[in-house]
């Protein structure tokens, strides 16, 4: 089965599956088909850069969008954190098997800034 999903974060980008990361999906649609899937993930991919300006894409059918304007205020660590919004298309709950991939997804239209919440980061493991 297929899934693609939207998140929402200020924390990670989606090709860091780290614990709850499910909590971030902000929408989600299953398929049977990759192709239908595929073709579902690349409409999604059309409306957010019409949206928001910057991203990097990925051979994997994963996509983080921002705007350097979206950040969110952080009461932990007292800072504005950047905002992202992902696109993934996951083939049951993981990254997509290689043969999958699509080299031509790879580009990106600015450098991610990666400044993240110093406790929710301290929190985590990898």
């Amino acid at each position: 089965m297929y899934r693609v999903i939207k998140k929402c974060t200020e924390i990670f980008e989606p090709w860091w599956f780290i614990e709850g990361w499910e909590n971030d999906v902000i929408a989600s649609k299953k398929f049977d088909n990759y192709y239908d899937a595929l073709k579902y993930y690349k409409s999604c991919w059309f409306e957010l850069e019409k949206e928001i300006p910057l991203y990097k894409s990925r051979g994997d059918l994963m996509t983080i969008f921002w705007d350097p304007e979206d950040k969110r205020w952080c009461e932990e660590c007292d800072e504005f954190l950047q905002q992202y919004h992902s696109l993934a298309l996951l083939e049951d709950g993981q990254v997509i098997p290689d043969e999958k991939f699509r080299p031509g997804y790879e580009k990106q239209t600015g450098l991610e800034i990666h400044r993240t919440c110093r406790i929710k980061k301290e929190e985590t493991t990898f």
